[in-house]
């Protein structure tokens, strides 16, 4: 097996697990645990499987100059990124978090406008504004609360943030990327982010009944550390190595699908109109923004 097709597996899997998540991290959110208090067990677990399976591989060295993103990268892709998608879980619903988050490569096109000054043309411009569109008509005008969601919106405006730093997080990895070993980035950017997620979530942490937590309870919290947070971030870091941003992103549309089954068929939440209208509004704005011009077939304008 080649090793596009790894990568393609990798991402493939990757938003499977991230498209169970959504229900799965919501059944924990806030009866057995708070968000934040979630969030440093997860990164506190991933750092030390990490690490463990560092010790397997070779020692790395990291350029001094490198240190400064290995932190931005667990600042936006271990800190932020994960704080406001499970204080925006625990406040709104799976098929929200599913569909806000798509808008991913929306943003990423915007930020890297700004920073990298990308051109972006009229198409991607419509594209761009179908997909806000879309995002602000669940914020605005979608159920305002529903059982186990008390603020939607507020839940909804926090997915949108997460999508945001998730993007700036795909921005500042790329070039270190094919620097280093996965691993090797994963055990500093998750040891970076204990660090920062320690106060922040320490206070959470130990509200958490440990001793009388339930089976059901504990593969939970077991499939969040290890699935949605060991494997999917070493599925995606390994597939970036060998696929294009935009060709991983692609996957992302499996996520809105997958969680609206799991959620739909658990019971978890409910398919609306206005739902289903959102999602539409941000899928085209996806689709038209990442749309790349017809160009004329030569060797240096193919992607391997």
């Amino acid at each position: 097996m080649n090793n596009r097709i790894l990568a393609l597996l990798a991402a493939f899997a990757a938003s499977a697990i991230y498209g169970a998540n959504h229900t799965i991290a919501k059944d924990l959110m806030p009866t057995v645990i708070q968000p934040f208090g979630f969030i440093l067990l997860r990164v506190s677990g991933a750092a030390l499987l990490f690490w463990v399976a560092s010790l397997f591989l070779p020692r790395e060295k990291i350029d001094r100059k490198d240190w400064l993103r290995f932190v931005a990268c667990a600042l936006f892709g271990m800190a932020i990124n994960m704080l406001s998608f499970f204080k925006g879980l625990s406040l709104s619903t799976p098929i929200n978090s599913s569909v806000v988050i798509t808008l991913s490569p929306v943003l990423l096109l915007v930020l890297s406008a700004i920073f990298l000054k990308e051109r972006v043309t009229l198409l991607k411009s419509i594209g761009i504004g179908l997909g806000l569109a879309g995002a602000l008509l669940l914020i605005l005008f979608g159920m305002k609360e529903q059982p186990n969601a008390p603020n939607i919106p507020l839940g909804n405006l926090l997915f949108v943030l997460n999508a945001s730093s998730y993007s700036v997080y795909l921005i500042l990895v790329k070039p270190i990327a094919n620097k280093y070993r996965p691993v090797t980035l994963m055990k500093w950017f998750f040891l970076f982010a204990v660090i920062i997620n320690l106060p922040i979530g320490l206070s959470e942490f130990t509200q958490v009944e440990w001793t009388a937590l339930s089976l059901g309870s504990i593969w939970r919290m077991l499939f969040v550390i290890i699935g949605t947070t060991f494997l999917t971030y070493l599925f995606n870091i390994y597939a970036l190595k060998i696929l294009s941003p935009s060709t991983i992103g692609a996957f992302m549309y499996l996520q809105p699908l997958l969680a609206t089954l799991i959620a739909v068929l658990v019971g978890s939440d409910i398919l609306t109109t206005l739902r289903i209208f959102a999602a539409a509004l941000i899928f085209t704005g996806v689709y038209i923004s990442s749309r790349k011009p017809k160009k004329r077939l030569q060797s240096n304008n193919i992607q391997h």
